[in-house]
């Protein structure tokens, strides 16, 4: 015969309370509470014996059915062998977290049914990082569609209500507006162009908007103006004849508005929303509706370039009817020139439409940047602690270090587009890396295609970076291989090439000169001339739903564009496509072409000290961690009067590690010239994920300048802090 020996309940408090971070709950049949650890009382702040003998319903929320919720969990936990869920649970100061909770039966020898175990975890932080993220991607989803929108739209009424609607559903206004910045001759009114989230009448009553001390900042273009209750601010209501807004007006505290300038500095108008409830705008409303102002201005900048170039052509179709009559000759050339005159305008107008959409990718790429180098480098410290034999747990770290890494190579690609991408330009022999990715292109081809190589004799070398070249060929050879669905051939060809002045008459953003072409064709099904006239575009794709991101051809135009270069397609259904990259001759000296070291992660040397500057406290974290686990003395500081106080009440440090853009009025690069002055001998490394900064100019790193792109993982952080301390 047997017995089961039990712990003491002294021993089995200790054991309960060593588990600080998780909270571990004691109910006996009832659900009443019979134990709490001091991990729940850390979790939900209340103590032990303020729970023993009462239920949990206080921390469900009340709107929820807690006692239902309570009894099925424990109803579950009885059933099934275990029971819980999770969802948002209060403390005892009425903050809340989002728990995840376990609930099991507990059972003794012979009397069955004792009790139950609940243990709880805060998934807070978790949760609300998920949350940020939905929301980025959602911003990003409304601003690429009102671009879209906008890059096809002349219509200046259309465009303008396309842009007030999604200002609307991108910062969750109740309603919004568009006020067109024409002041009347009595020098106080301005146009109502659009009205968002509300009718027209609701404002038809009321005379227009004037000069008043609220709406002047936006109207004179002096910046966005935000604020959670606008009653409260000292500008409201300062002006006669009403004390506030007038009798039946929508109601407005929450306030949002960002004038919309043009590109000649001109204040085209303002957009403007509100809310009927305070505190609904933040400073994420705020930077996407920078992002959507400079869309607007480019826009009804394009639209007015528009009109013009229709009155310049309905002119010159005057002037034809009238030379008609004097002389063919004359006809001929004012044809000419109404074609020229055609092409020129819409060329601009593409051009225009790229370059506001590259800025708004541009700075959208950067803030997710920041966040995937957060969830990167947790996920990569996961990995690296994660015993071997948490099977489910590291294949879990995995997918989401793979789904990460997805993410990363998207914002590069979304960088590329942008001509945000810090290029490092090397001397490339073209002839050369198109022979040493041959294998490359044969594998990712495969064994249905067949590849020629045509390459030619004499090439010029051009200045490149190798590594954003290589990406842009296999970029085509993956876009060829996908329209060439039942096999086809693949040719890659070299030539040395001229543009003229006649070339660039009709380009007008192409310098003519000497330019390295590379050709990539394929047999496949091409394209129209509308996909033609869109394939650059970020985000656009003639693929299936879920074969393609659509920034393949579009890294391939911000690499050429970054590079000073040119990219042109030519293709026709059914006969396939030609891709050609232009990049211009290198007529310069020789430049030094950096080696790869590929030795293992290197650590630190005996003694070496590493200042750290990031204002992200998560980045900070993480960075300092990873060096410390390398070997190195870490110092941190959040911006640059910080890190300059550090660095004189400390010894010499042999490396400082500093984001690009930091808060308080001192970037990065200003903060290494002061560190300078202090400690000449100091080397720099430089970590950013948007390179349009002080580092980087015309999309080049600046000599002598080092820098490590968001998101990194350890083992590039080790790499390349080595190899600048190995200088």
């Amino acid at each position: 015969m047997t017995s089961t020996t039990y712990l003491p309940a002294e021993r089995l408090q200790q054991i309960l309370d060593s588990a600080v971070d998780t909270g571990i709950i004691i109910l006996d049949v009832d659900g009443i509470v019979v134990s709490w650890s001091k991990g729940a009382s850390n979790l939900l702040g209340w103590t032990e014996d303020e729970m023993l003998g009462k239920t949990l319903l206080g921390i469900f929320p009340a709107d929820k059915d807690a006692a239902g919720l309570l009894a099925a969990e424990l109803a579950d936990a009885k059933a099934n062998g275990r029971g819980g869920g999770e969802g948002w649970r209060f403390r005892k100061d009425g903050s809340k977290i989002w728990a995840v909770g376990e609930t099991t039966p507990l059972f003794t020898d012979g009397q069955g049914l004792t009790g139950f175990v609940k243990i709880l975890r805060d998934r807070t932080k978790q949760r609300r990082t998920e949350s940020a993220l939905r929301e980025r991607t959602r911003a990003l989803e409304v601003l690429n569609r009102a671009g879209a929108i906008l890059a096809r739209e002349n219509d200046l009424e259309r465009l303008v209500q396309a842009v007030t609607d999604a200002g609307v559903e991108l910062t969750g206004a109740q309603f919004g507006a568009f006020f067109y910045n024409l002041v009347d001759h009595a020098g106080e009114s301005y146009m109502l162009y659009s009205l968002a989230g509300a009718p027209q009448e609701a404002f038809s009553r009321f005379p227009m908007p004037r000069n008043t001390a609220v709406f002047a900042a936006t109207f004179s273009g002096e910046g966005i103006v935000r604020s959670d209750d606008i009653t409260q601010d000292p500008r409201y209501a300062q002006n006669a004849p009403h004390a506030g807004m007038p009798e039946g007006h929508l109601p407005v505290r929450s306030y949002l508005a960002v004038p919309v300038i043009s590109r000649t500095g001109e204040v085209i108008g303002g957009l403007f929303f509100g809310h009927a409830d305070t505190g609904m705008f933040s400073e994420e409303s705020e930077r996407g509706l920078l992002g959507l102002a400079g869309e607007a201005a480019v826009a009804i900048d394009n639209s007015r370039l528009f009109e013009a170039a229709q009155r310049e052509l309905e002119e010159r179709r005057r002037a034809e009817e009238a030379l008609k009559e004097l002389n063919a000759h004359l006809e001929d050339l004012v044809a000419q020139k109404t074609d020229e005159l055609t092409r020129n305008a819409e060329a601009l107008r593409q051009a225009q439409k790229m370059e506001a959409v590259g800025q708004l990718t541009g700075g959208v790429a950067h803030d997710f940047n920041n966040l995937l180098q957060i969830i990167v480098g947790n996920l990569d410290t996961l990995l690296r602690n994660l015993p071997a034999d948490a099977g489910r747990l590291r294949r879990a770290a995995s997918q989401a270090m793979n789904g990460a890494e997805r993410a990363a190579a998207l914002t590069q690609r979304l960088l590329a587009f942008a001509r945000r991408q810090p290029l490092d330009p090397k001397p490339v022999d073209a002839n050369g890396l198109i022979r040493g990715m041959s294998d490359l292109l044969h594998r990712t081809l495969g064994e249905i295609y067949e590849l020629e190589i045509v390459l030619a004799g004499g090439l010029w070398r051009t200045e490149a970076d190798p590594n954003a070249l290589e990406s842009a060929l296999l970029n085509l050879a993956i876009n060829a291989r996908d329209a060439m669905s039942n096999g086809g051939k693949l040719t890659i060809e070299t030539f040395n090439a001229h543009l003229d002045e006649a070339y660039s008459a009709n380009h007008a953003e192409v310098a003519p000169g000497q330019y390295v072409a590379v050709s990539v064709s394929d047999t496949g099904s091409g394209m129209d001339a509308e996909a033609v006239a869109r394939a650059f575009e970020p985000f656009f794709t003639t693929k299936d739903q879920g074969k393609g991101t659509g920034l393949g051809l579009s890294q391939v135009y911000g690499f050429a564009k970054q590079s000073k270069g040119h990219v042109k397609i030519y293709s026709e259904i059914g006969q396939g496509t030609t891709v050609k990259i232009y990049l211009p001759r290198l007529l310069s000296g020789q430049v030094d072409e950096a080696t790869v070291d590929r030795m293992p992660v290197p650590e630190a040397g005996f003694g070496e000290i590493i200042l750290v500057v990031e204002d992200d406290p998560d980045v900070l974290a993480y960075s300092v961690e990873s060096l410390k686990e390398l070997g190195y003395h870490v110092l941190e500081a959040k911006d640059g009067p910080t890190a300059l106080h550090v660095l004189v009440f400390n010894l010499p440090v042999d490396l400082i590690f500093t984001d690009v853009v930091l808060p308080g009025g001192m970037s990065g690069a200003d903060l290494v010239a002061k560190a300078r002055e202090l400690q000449p001998a100091v080397k720099a490394l430089f970590t950013t994920g948007y390179s349009r900064n002080a580092i980087v100019h015309q999309g080049r790193l600046d000599k002598g300048v080092h820098l490590l792109q968001k998101p990194f993982s350890v083992k590039d952080l080790a790499v390349r802090v080595r190899s600048v301390l190995d200088l």
